[in-house]
């Protein structure tokens, strides 16, 4: 996923807000986890630490990259990726990483498992 940062987006110490960050982190992360397991019913459980590597300035291009990690019976692990792009250069800069979990749900919000065939699927080819 690519965003831009825009001047709307910038917090009160002249960078990308944080939690604007983490959104989009979890925006690309979801549509990567629903199109791993085959399902547009996965939800976020958990994200592990949070690292904040460098500043996002306003016109700073940042392009998510994600790495499933692992699956279990009902959920799945990415690490996640936010890189700032140069456009002149083509340089990438890490700016932010994390690891997110999804779980798999019903339409009640119930845990329910990942199908049998992405499991096996995803087993056979190992994380990534």
């Amino acid at each position: 996923m690519t965003k831009v940062c825009m001047t709307k987006d910038i917090g009160v110490h002249g960078n990308l807000f944080g939690g604007l960050m983490l959104s989009w982190i979890d925006e690309a992360a979801v549509a990567m986890s629903n199109r791993l397991c085959k399902t547009p019913n996965m939800v976020t459980r958990k994200m592990t630490e949070i690292l904040f590597e460098r500043p996002v300035k306003v016109g700073h291009t940042i392009n998510i990259y994600g790495e499933a990690v692992s699956m279990g019976m009902t959920s799945i692990a990415l690490d996640l990726e936010a890189r700032r792009y140069n456009v002149y250069t083509e340089k990438e800069d890490v700016v932010c990483t994390t690891t997110i979990v999804f779980v798999r749900i019903d339409e009640e919000g119930n845990k329910i498992p990942i199908a049998g065939e992405v499991r096996r699927r995803f087993s056979e080819k190992g994380a990534g």
